[in-house]
């Protein structure tokens, strides 16, 4: 099959690789399209999971059941699917618990293990999710960015009227206002450099889209001075977190979602802290019902996903697709058609 190998940082080379089969309790999945992930890109640059290296990335996809391996039950050949990208050993108290990245044993396709740039690949029965066939399948590869977004909404138990910042109207903070609106919070906020992200923000759900130097006053002047109950920090920035912080009311909860380079750190005043009760949340990944949730969201129409499917290239361009995706701000999400 042919299969995208990121042989070292920054050099992927497609190339014919032995189709993977599966084993018991497996099943073969022939990939549609796989999404790239703002993890995808961090791979890419060496600047995560490198010491994997030679790998297939890609984890945000959908296809068909191909093959179904001995032991296999519920599943059939030809079924539309998603998979959740997050293999825990299932038996331990974080597995139990649905915090499958806690796991001793935890593995995550396209990160610690092949994925999904390629024609196939063989997945666990236990993470595969059927999905409707009549829905299209680029919006089914939108399920396990859309199920990291239900997470930490779910985690920071954000409700209705309540104020949400999200800084970074890429593919995951658009995602995030849509979510919120979903949800009634109230005002969503959203702030970014690309003023064409800053447009789809505003059009998907936000109340106010600014660019970030007029983002301190929109706040104080849509919460009434107090600052937002939530702020989402969607970039992976440090800078940006210490920005994050700064916008919170007394008793209000940052939400670390984007990924930094390892051993960034965010200068917290304890006391502060503890007077004012506020919170940092931390969430990252989408897993278990979470995936669940994103499927039942996207099939019944909740999420606006025409910002998202538009930008679509063959496997044999990814090198390039990855070398200029940052020169596409329009692009809120890029997929590879298999």
């Amino acid at each position: 099959m042919r299969a995208a190998v990121l042989v070292e940082p920054g050099r992927f080379d497609v190339q014919m690789v032995p189709r993977p089969q599966p084993e018991s309790g497996e099943v073969l999945i022939r990939i549609a399209r796989t999404g790239i992930c703002g993890t995808d890109l961090h791979i890419f640059h060496g600047n995560y999971a490198a010491e994997k290296l030679p790998m297939i990335p890609g984890h945000e996809f959908a296809g068909y059941i191909e093959t179904i391996g001995l032991d296999v039950t519920g599943l059939q050949e030809g079924q539309a699917v998603v998979v959740d990208m997050n293999i825990g050993c299932m038996r331990c108290y974080w597995c139990r618990r649905n915090e499958i990245l806690n796991c001793p044993e935890m593995q995550q396709i396209g990160i610690t293990m092949d994925g999904a740039f390629a024609e196939y690949i063989a997945v666990p029965s236990h993470r595969v999710i059927p999905v409707p066939n009549d829905i299209s399948i680029a919006t089914l590869a939108l399920t396990e960015p859309l199920a990291c977004v239900i997470r930490a909404a779910r985690k920071a138990q954000i409700t209705f009227g309540e104020s949400v910042v999200v800084i970074g109207a890429g593919p995951i903070g658009n995602l995030h206002v849509q979510l919120l609106r979903a949800i009634g919070a109230a005002p969503i906020i959203a702030s970014d450099i690309s003023p064409n992200r800053i447009a789809i923000a505003k059009t998907v759900g936000a109340d106010f889209a600014v660019l970030p130097q007029d983002l301190n006053e929109t706040v104080m002047m849509a919460t009434e001075g107090r600052g937002a109950d939530f702020v989402i920090e969607s970039v992976g920035d440090p800078s940006l977190y210490v920005d994050a912080k700064a916008l919170l009311r007394k008793g209000g909860h940052l939400v670390a979602f984007g990924l930094t380079g390892p051993g960034e750190t965010l200068e917290l005043d304890i006391l502060q802290t503890i007077l004012e009760e506020n919170s940092i949340k931390g969430s990252v990944a989408g897993m278990g019902q979470d995936m669940h949730d994103a499927v039942t969201l996207l099939c019944h129409n909740r999420i606006n996903t025409e910002p998202f499917i538009g930008a679509h290239y063959a496997l044999e361009d990814i090198q390039n697709v990855f070398e200029t995706i940052t020169e596409r701000p329009q692009d809120l999400k890029t997929q590879i058609v298999m």
